[in-house]
């Protein structure tokens, strides 16, 4: 039996800890596939809403998560499989996965009121991130538009400067592509929040989940407008070919 113990609880501390530097490795390896984002607006790199929906983001949290099981698997706790869940949870939030945030929950509230109340607020919370994003977004668009509409002047009146539209539009690719995977991220969440709110639905819940589909909708409605202008700046940009 403390055998079978010992193999449980090495398994589970392999599984997350291999878990974790995979999430580790797709980030860095998104980063490669989407484009560098070292020439990005530092408004859109350095601020408090960027640590948040970033790749760099879940690898954070796959280190925190890592470190809290480890903590879990030391402990006394009775049962270190649910301390390993709850501690992921605890560092990555919706980003393990609908099923886990969801054991999360119910593993606090135990009461389906008090628990769905709980996760409207969670939701409320990160729809108020993605406006906060949204904000910040929209500046940095604005000035890459007025950049682009500058550089298609100068091309039409034989002024460009050739290796500075080369650079200025290198930040505008960059600020697309980090956006764009701001905007996969906020989707995803989006996605795990009504997964975990059709599941309570399914189980019993009933109407008591309308209240959490309004602010799913609420955050899906914001998301929405984040991805019509960043469409928009792409649309601008891609009408422009340097010979």
């Amino acid at each position: 039996m403390h055998k079978t113990k010992l193999f449980n609880h090495t398994t589970l501390l392999s599984l997350v800890m291999t878990g974790a530097i995979l999430l580790s490795g797709c980030a860095n390896t998104g980063s490669g596939m989407l484009g560098s984002n070292n020439s990005a607006d530092p408004r859109l790199t350095n601020t408090e809403s960027a640590k948040f929906f970033s790749k760099s983001g879940y690898q954070a949290c796959a280190v925190a998560a890592g470190a809290g099981v480890l903590a879990c698997l030391a402990s006394n706790s009775s049962n270190k499989a649910v301390c390993a869940v709850a501690a992921g949870v605890a560092a990555c939030g919706v980003a393990m996965g609908a099923n886990y945030y969801l054991d999360d929950r119910r593993s606090k509230y135990s009461d389906t009121t008090q628990r769905l109340a709980a996760m409207t607020q969670d939701i409320q919370e990160d729809t108020d991130r993605v406006v906060q994003r949204t904000e910040v977004a929209q500046r940095v668009m604005a000035d890459d538009k007025a950049t682009l509409a500058q550089i298609k002047r100068d091309m039409a009146s034989k002024r460009l400067d050739i290796a500075k539209a080369n650079k200025d539009l290198a930040t505008v690719d960059s600020n697309i592509a980090l956006l764009n995977k701001d905007l996969a991220n906020m989707k995803s969440k989006a996605a795990e929040y009504a997964k975990a709110a059709e599941q309570e639905r399914a189980e019993g819940a009933g109407n008591k989940v309308d209240l959490m589909d309004k602010e799913i909708n609420r955050m899906n409605q914001k998301v929405a407008l984040l991805e019509s202008e960043i469409d928009g700046l792409y649309n601008q940009r891609s009408a422009i070919t340097l010979g």
